[in-house]
């Protein structure tokens, strides 16, 4: 999706190659392409409620009741295993694929055009990230905030482990204090709204702070009343059925939103600190198979025992209390989101890493790094894919299957774009999308098809 669908391998692997000639399957690293593969198939599990379901039903198990039986189960197991480290994956490898382009193009190439090329790159990415929110229609695109983000990496191409490791802890604590931030702000409008109505009880006049304070807070609470979260779901799900023009105007709102306000005031933390911690984590070999393997371990070790613990504080505390969200305000005492999913795709990280050491998996690690390899073209492919199974303008299957059914979809969605990747890549160098990318970043057609050697 994004500069990580790049890959080359550390200099002593491959002689000098000029910048606009394609890598060669010897170049590539083959366990980033492997990570990335498994990544691109494991962050359809955490979208495809948004895919197939209104965004309130995907977040609240309380709108359709769903506290017990297959999709409680199937709730837990995707939030409670998955639930943004694919995403984070992605991250880290977006960061590792800035150095491992522009270590590529500086050892070639002198002057402004390594910095020349990776901007134009970044540049027709956060056109195809618009496309594929205005027009393919999916309101969680991610390219548009990777290349706005992977704007600000070029000036710290070379530095060292430790400063990057540094600025992505900086970019940790500032989304943890802007999550904390929005919590104890809907805290306060909790307190002074509050304060506000038992003064309005006791017939005492309200000036027109607590006028507003009062407002504020009847104002949230009719928002996250369950009963008009259904309305607000049920008037999107019979948006959703209607022809192409209806659906792009039902998400026109959400895109708009998730692309500028939610990417700016808090995302935009989320990425870049995965962004600085993947340039570290190549730095220092994590992401290249060179560290010991009881580094991996302790990875895990310590990934998971601080990750999972968390998750399902949370997750059992969102379920034993029914979802109810003034509950949440007067009992939940921080915001750790950005803390759990950082050490959670750590862990993730580390397993995969010892699960390729081992040897066992090596037919699936080849079968993932051709996904991977593809995943510029595979991730806009579940795109096309999901919208026309879902939207009105397709097979108008949106609200309609359970949570668990879903997961079926996703498996489909999986078996073929394992077996199109592999087919695909026996005949061509590129995936479709990653050669129209490659084309237009360099304004000249590139060689598609492999020629026999």
């Amino acid at each position: 999706m994004e500069s990580t669908f790049i890959a080359s391998t550390p200099e002593s692997q491959s002689p000098p190659t000029p910048y606009s000639v394609p890598l060669g399957q010897t170049e590539r690293i083959f366990i980033i392409d492997a990570i990335r593969g498994v990544a691109l198939l494991g962050i359809l599990m955490m979208n495809i409620p948004f895919f197939g379901m209104p965004h309130q039903v995907g977040e609240n198990l309380l709108i359709r009741n769903e506290f017990s039986g297959p999709n409680l189960w199937t709730w837990w197991a995707v939030n409670g295993f998955f639930e943004g480290t694919m995403r984070g994956l992605f991250s880290l490898l977006f960061g590792a694929g800035t150095l491992l382009l522009l270590d590529r193009l500086q050892k070639n190439n002198a002057g402004l055009l390594p910095a020349d090329v990776y901007y134009r790159r970044l540049l027709w990415l956060l056109l195809f990230g618009i496309v594929n929110a205005f027009v393919l229609l999916w309101p969680g695109d991610i390219l548009y905030s990777y290349a706005l983000c992977g704007l600000a990496l070029f000036p710290f191409r070379k530095m060292p482990a430790k400063g990057l490791l540094i600025i992505s802890f900086v970019m940790l604590l500032i989304g943890t204090y802007k999550d904390n931030s929005g919590l104890y702000e809907q805290k306060q409008t909790k307190r002074k709204g509050e304060a506000a109505q038992l003064l309005a009880k006791k017939k005492m006049k309200l000036s027109e702070d607590q006028q507003g304070d009062l407002k504020a807070w009847q104002g949230l609470q009719e928002r996250v009343k369950p009963e008009n979260q259904r309305k607000e779901a049920d008037k999107l799900a019979k948006k959703m059925q209607g022809n192409y023009p209806q659906v792009y105007k039902a998400l026109e709102p959400i895109n708009i939103k998730f692309e500028s306000v939610a990417m700016h005031q808090s995302f935009v933390w989320d990425v870049l600190m995965l962004l600085f911690l993947g340039m570290a984590l190549y730095r220092l070999g994590f992401l290249t198979n060179q560290r010991p393997a009881w580094q991996y371990a302790l990875l895990v070790v310590v990934g998971y025992g601080v990750a999972l613990p968390l998750n399902y504080w949370k997750m059992n505390f969102a379920v034993e209390t029914k979802f109810d969200f003034i509950r949440r305000l007067n009992e939940w005492p921080f915001e750790f989101y950005e803390i759990r999913r950082l050490f959670h795709t750590l862990g993730h990280l580390g397993l995969l890493m010892l699960a390729y050491r081992s040897g066992l998996f090596n037919g699936l690690f080849r079968v993932m790094a051709r996904v991977g390899q593809m995943a510029f073209s595979n991730y806009l492919m579940q795109s096309i894919i999901c919208t026309l199974i879902f939207y009105g303008y397709g097979f108008g299957l949106y609200n309609k299957l359970q949570r668990y059914e879903l997961y079926y979809v996703v498996g489909a969605v999986w078996l073929f774009q394992i077996i199109f990747s592999n087919l695909w890549l026996h005949y061509f160098r590129f995936g479709p999308f990653e050669w129209l990318w490659r084309s237009l970043t360099y304004w000249k057609k590139q060689p598609l098809r492999r020629v026999a050697a």
